[in-house]
């Protein structure tokens, strides 16, 4: 078994701990969402393509953002998918699927989502630095602590519907780190109170640093 060393993207996802997730019917308020995310200690950034105006809105952010902070692309499906987030300047892609081809081809880091031991591996052989285990809170902390027995070399980061209570135990059962959107971005993205986000944010990032303390 070889253990790979992240690439540079993938470490800074790893350290964020937390992968904020932005999807809404449009991406119109993406950017005052991110700035309270980052303030409050979150440094890694998914626009998913199902929002409307999310190329721009990763363009925007790229260029908003200090360059410490991992702006991403999601729900990505297609290499014209692909090419237009990259070329927006997304730094790595997440998908809620697994397609090999496009994890190896990808120019940037590609988080997959798988939902098996068979699938995880797949797509860690294809190349994928971290592999989303989706949906994590139908699966729970006990499949993934079963999963890191015979494959700790794959990188986990759970996703889809992990609760803010629930950080600690994902990290503590071998996540790398988890991917949070509505317990944590709530109703911010669609006119929401930012104040309350920032304080969403400030509590889950203080459960990655208890687990990890």
């Amino acid at each position: 078994m070889t253990v790979k060393k992240l690439d540079d993207v993938s470490a800074a996802v790893v350290r964020s701990g937390i992968i904020a997730i932005l999807r809404a019917p449009t991406a119109d308020s993406f950017a005052s969402v991110a700035e309270v995310l980052v303030e409050s200690g979150v440094t890694a950034l998914e626009v998913t393509l199902t929002s409307r105006g999310a190329v721009d809105a990763i363009a925007g952010l790229r260029r908003q953002l200090p360059a410490s902070v991992a702006v991403g692309a999601g729900t990505v499906l297609t290499a014209d998918d692909v090419k237009a987030a990259v070329d927006a300047g997304a730094e790595f892609l997440i998908s809620p699927v697994i397609d090999t081809e496009l994890v190896a081809s990808s120019p940037v880091p590609f988080y997959p989502g798988t939902a098996t031991p068979t699938e995880m591996y797949a797509a860690h052989q294809a190349g994928a630095p971290l592999v989303k285990l989706f949906p994590a809170a139908s699966l729970g902390t006990g499949f993934l602590r079963s999963v890191r027995g015979p494959l700790p070399q794959v990188n986990v980061m759970p996703t889809g519907g992990i609760a803010l209570d629930d950080i600690s135990d994902w990290l503590a059962a071998g996540a790398k780190a988890v991917g949070l959107g509505a317990p944590l971005i709530g109703d911010a993205a669609s006119g929401g109170s930012l104040a309350a986000l920032g304080a969403r944010a400030r509590h889950a990032v203080a459960a990655v640093q208890f687990a990890r303390s």
